[in-house]
């Protein structure tokens, strides 16, 4: 099937025949689904799509109506069309290929366009134009959820017939353009591209004075309506036609020039020649910079041949690289006059050769590549400036690695291919930096299939995309060797990149023959300063700050203060990349300058006094962030911790190479650490256990990350064989956290005891509001509120002066849970929503998730059940999100129960089975009872009592091992039920008595909005007995109360 939104929208069948979709609501799913391009839209995205702020009383059954209505009208229309409709992991995703809608269709041909010839892209551009049938979306003009696309698809549009005027100009059909352009340029003021095509479409045609006119009234019109004046290209282009610059008439058939015609299509770098050639409109100097390899000259020439058009004098290309640095400035103008062809010409002046060279061109509009001005760019620089001084119609395009640095010069940073965003076949052909390999490997290769492109070659071809950092170069010259590897063996010998990425390419410059080559032609122009610097930072495992830079490259030869200069020049030289993720900057070298770094570091023979700077340098760094993490400065330290995690790790493993014990601790502590708090248990286990063997600190650390990971259920809370208390008390408190957070409440109150007081005595405030924080929690679970509130409130005040805002987290969840069970809703959710600000803050995903949990308990409490399902179900999204079944499970505990309550009993069995199984693998004996007690209670609902009263008594022996009067109550209350159900009156009444003592006796009796199931199996007991016989049969429950006893009597 088709599908179209380029317009009202349209469904057609495989043979082009419409396809009626009734009801606006249906209409608006498939237009929501055919928008996201295949991905998945949550069911709460589609209400709010659907409904906005107006849902109906049952969102969710009313959504799942119009997806049926929607899969029924596809399946009449095609056979197995209900199937394109796909739910998956509580969402809808319409699975069909981007070409099967229209929208993909006028991006696959616009992409296409922007690498074609101008004739062919004008082609294209028609076709893709032709696609639209009227405004985006023009049936949903007012509907939120479309706004964002329409607009966006009308820029497309519109961007997309600028593109195809401006090939036209290129053809030279400037009269074509104006009739084209006159009224559609009128209507969009705005867009100044659109009228420099239209001003040059004028003045080419031969209509000067009018273009002038068009001019004038855009201007006038802009300061009108905008207060605002036309942009400097608009400016230039006006100067130019008042100049009367002959590049600007319609080009002749007879293109003047000497550029090389292009051997194979530009891969990856969409729109770029269009976009240079805009900035040769308006400047006279562009240099493109970027490193070796990076695709500057094919770029230039891409540029040159898509504006050769615009310059009468024609466009030529000035290869320098074969030119010697010592010939200075003559040499450079002697290779411009060489290949300009004037030669003879210019050597027949008494001049010198730059005035030559300038009266030779003083008169001629014409556009010059000045290709490799790295090695001998002083003398680039001079002339250039000379010539551009002398020769007003002309313009420069300069490829160097690092900038010439004259006054007017436009800068523009040629980038490394996009890489793939995952390693799946999808996204594979995608990325710009895998388009481009297979392109080369198909060339190379004639076997190379990519079209069947399975998962391993894909995550092959991903994998060498990452390493060799999307350099073109480096990814044409290993597309070469997949002959005789294939992608998978290339990807696993890419440590031996130097040797193995060679090529035989005869038409390919010396330079270009290998990789080494590339780099070695880079070295050779640096100054000694520059070389130190460079192999230094290699040995940085992904990029360094400023102060890490500073720290370890600087010596006598670079003093601290000078290492900031070298770095800009590496940086002006693209041997260095920088970035400033937080403001600041950071520095990091591509993955092939790295390998090359680290050689000439080995040559120097510095490897080992670099490692050691490096090791000291980072084990510094971690022994601040370890205090930093349990501080007010948390939050910094969360964001610039990860950046330097593979320096941390590297680090780690020099410093275990050398049994270097103090740095051990220090890396491995606070790495593991900041893992644990952003949720990556596993990596946190994984490096503990690595240097376990070295420190018992280490191995209780490890210990505690296992059970958290279920690796380890029975890990020992005590560790007398740490030396010092506070270390002791630290670890004993990790692991009791673990087997807590696991719902292991079993031993470990005297463990705790002894911690706090070592804390105390220590007056290591941080570890005693820790082990305050479990206290709490364990006194939660056994119902002794009093001191969980006591212990709760401590630690909340301690880690609120500490400023550690993850311990308040911590600390705060008892007592939101304590608000929860005495009815203070207002206070509980204030506490989540309170929580969940912080966590969103810090960026702690797993924690997030749990207050969104917590948020949802609160609505399910107070009725807006609806709100209940969104909270939880975005809770357990997040935490798969990040691999967290601790936090999915919670979040799955109330989406559990959210669907009792709203009368889905199979949806509800679903999950409880599923909680029940996890709590048994886990050793949750709470989560355990609790989903017995829901078992029970749906088979009560299903007039089920003897699978009731087993799954209650089940729950109940398990509640009495928590300790927990509140779980036993429970139990109990559900006991009751399934006697109530089987016509056992009084036992039912006596067990609801005894439920109520045992809440009772923690200060905890069930408030209103928890009393549904108590209130429905009180009535009915009632009903089968009279009132007088069920109150005493309470009283006596209550008198007994919950000790141990036959559950029926």
């Amino acid at each position: 099937m088709r599908f179209g939104v380029l317009g009202p929208l349209a469904v057609w069948t495989d043979d082009g025949t419409p396809v009626h979709v009734p009801e606006a609501k249906v209409r608006a799913l498939l237009a929501d689904l055919l928008l996201a391009g295949g991905r998945l839209l949550s069911t709460d995205r589609l209400i709010e799509d659907l409904w906005g702020a107006a849902p109906p009383g049952k969102p969710v059954p009313s959504l799942r109506a119009k997806v049926s209505q929607l899969r029924r009208v596809l399946d009449e229309a095609e056979p197995g069309g209900r199937g394109l409709v796909e739910f998956r992991s509580g969402g809808y995703r319409l699975a069909v290929d981007a070409d099967a809608v229209d929208i993909g269709g006028f991006a696959a041909l616009t992409a296409r366009a922007r690498a074609a010839d101008p004739r062919t892209r004008a082609a294209l551009l028609t076709e893709a134009l032709d696609l639209w049938r009227g405004e985006a979306l023009a049936d949903f003009a007012d509907e939120p959820f479309a706004i964002p696309a329409a607009t966006e698809l009308h820029e497309q549009q519109l961007a997309a017939r600028e593109d195809r005027a401006a090939a036209r100009l290129e053809l030279g059909e400037h009269a074509e353009v104006v009739t084209e352009l006159a009224g559609f340029s009128a209507r969009h003021p705005q867009r100044e591209r659109l009228h420099a095509i239209y001003l040059r479409a004028l003045y080419g045609s031969g209509r000067q004075a009018e273009a002038l006119k068009a001019y004038e009234r855009l201007r006038t019109r802009l300061a009108d309506e905008l207060g605002v004046d036309p942009s400097p290209e608009l400016s230039a282009l006006h100067q130019s036609m008042l100049r009367q610059e002959p590049r600007l008439n319609a080009p002749r058939g007879d293109v003047r020039g000497n550029l090389p015609a292009p051997v194979s299509a530009l891969i990856g770098r969409d729109g770029a020649p269009e976009s240079l050639h805009a900035l040769l409109d308006a400047e006279r100097l562009v240099t493109l910079t970027g490193p070796g390899g990076v695709g500057k000259t094919r770029l230039s020439l891409a540029a040159a041949h898509a504006a050769a058009g615009s310059f009468p004098g024609g466009a030529w290309l000035v290869e320098l690289a074969s030119v010697d640095a010592a010939a200075g400035v003559a040499g450079v103008a002697d290779g411009v006059a060489a290949a300009l062809g004037l030669r003879d010409e210019v050597s027949r002046s008494g001049l010198d050769s730059v005035a030559r060279l300038s009266e030779a061109l003083r008169s001629k509009n014409l556009l010059i590549v000045l290709d490799n001005c790295e090695h001998l760019v002083d003398a680039a620089a001079a002339l250039a400036e000379g010539l551009l001084a002398a020769a007003p119609g002309l313009r420069l395009l300069a490829t160097s690695r690092e900038p010439l640095h004259l006054p007017g010069e436009r800068l523009w940073a040629v980038p490394t291919l996009d890489l793939p965003a995952h390693a799946t076949p999808e996204a594979v052909r995608q990325a710009g930096a895998a388009r481009l390999f297979i392109a080369r490997a198909v060339a190379a290769s004639p076997g190379f299939a990519p079209d069947g492109l399975g998962e391993a070659d894909a995550a092959a071809i991903a994998a060498i995309c990452r390493r060799l950092d999307g350099l073109p170069l480096a990814l044409e010259l290993a597309a070469s060797r997949v002959r005789g590897l294939g992608v998978r063996e290339l990807a696993a010998r890419l440590d031996d990149r130097f040797d193995l990425l060679t090529t035989r390419n005869r038409r390919a410059p010396t330079r270009h023959q290998t990789l080494r080559a590339v780099i070695d032609w880079s070295w050779d122009l640096l100054e000694p300063a520059e070389q130190i610097v460079l192999r230094r930072l290699a040995v940085h495992a992904d990029g360094c700050t400023l102060a890490a830079a500073e720290a370890v490259c600087a010596d006598e030869r670079v003093p601290a203060a000078e290492v900031v200069d070298v770095l800009a020049r590496l940086v002006d030289r693209s041997l260095v990349a920088v970035g400033f993720p937080d403001g600041r900057p950071r520095f990091r070298l591509l993955e092939s300058v790295a390998d090359y770094s680290r050689e000439k570091l080995a040559e120097a023979a510095e490897t080992d006094d670099l490692r050691l700077r490096a090791r000291r340098y980072y084990a510094a760094f971690a022994e601040r962030a370890d205090t930093g993490l349990r501080s007010a400065e948390q939050r910094d330290w969360l964001r610039g911790f990860e950046p330097e995690l593979p320096n941390l790790r590297a680090s780690l493993d020099d410093a275990l190479h050398h049994q270097d014990a103090v740095p051990i601790r220090q890396l491995a502590g606070a790495t593991s650490w900041y893992l644990f708090l952003t949720g990556r248990l596993r990596e946190a286990h994984q490096l503990l256990h690595a240097v376990a063997g070295r420190s018992a600190v280490l191995a209780a650390w490890r210990d505690g990350m296992a059970v958290l990971c279920g690796m380890d259920r029975h890990a020992a809370r005590e560790r007398p064989g740490i030396a010092s208390a506070v270390d002791r008390a630290r670890a004993e408190w990790f692991i009791d956290y673990a087997h807590v957070d696991l719902g292991d409440f079993s031993g470990g109150a005297e463990v705790l005891d002894g911690a706090l007081r070592a804390c105390r005595d220590a007056g290591d405030r941080w570890g005693a509001a820790a082990v305050l924080s479990n206290r709490a929690r364990r006194a939660f679970v056994r119902g002794d509120l009093a001191a969980a509130r006591t212990d709760a409130t401590e630690a909340l005040a301690l880690f609120g002066e500490l400023g550690d805002q993850w311990g308040r987290l911590q600390a705060t969840a008892p007592l939101a849970g304590l608000a929860e069970i005495t009815g203070d809703y207002a206070q509980a959710e204030r506490m989540h929503r309170d929580g969940l600000r912080i966590a969103e803050d810090l960026g702690l995903c797993s924690e997030a998730a749990d207050q969104l949990s917590g948020l949802g308990r609160i609505a399910l409490l107070t009725g807006d059940l609806a709100a209940a399902e969104a909270h939880h179900r975005r809770a357990a999204e997040l935490a798969a999100e990040v691999n967290d079944p601790q936090s999915e499970v919670y979040a799955e505990f109330g989406l559990a129960l959210t669907a009792r309550r709203r009368g889905h009993l199979d949806e509800a069995e679903r999950l409880w089975q599923r909680q029940l199984t996890w709590s048994r693998q886990a050793a949750d004996d709470p989560g355990a009872a609790l989903a017995l007690s829901e078992l029970g209670f749906i088979a009560e609902l299903r007039d089920a009592p003897e699978t009731a009263r087993n799954l209650h008594a089940e729950g109940l022996a398990l509640a009495r091992g928590t300790g927990d009067p509140r779980a036993v109550a429970l139990a109990l209350e559900g006991l009751a039920g399934a006697e109530a159900l089987a016509g056992e009156a009084a036992a039912a009444a006596r067990l609801l008595g005894r439920a109520a003592a045992a809440r009772e006796s923690v200060g905890a009796p069930l408030p209103p909005a928890e009393r549904h199931d108590v209130d429905r199996i009180a009535a009915r007991a009632r009903e089968a007995t009279s009132p007088a016989v069920f109150d005493a049969e309470f009283s006596a429950g209550r008198a007994t109360g919950p000790a141990p006893a036959q559950h029926s009597s």
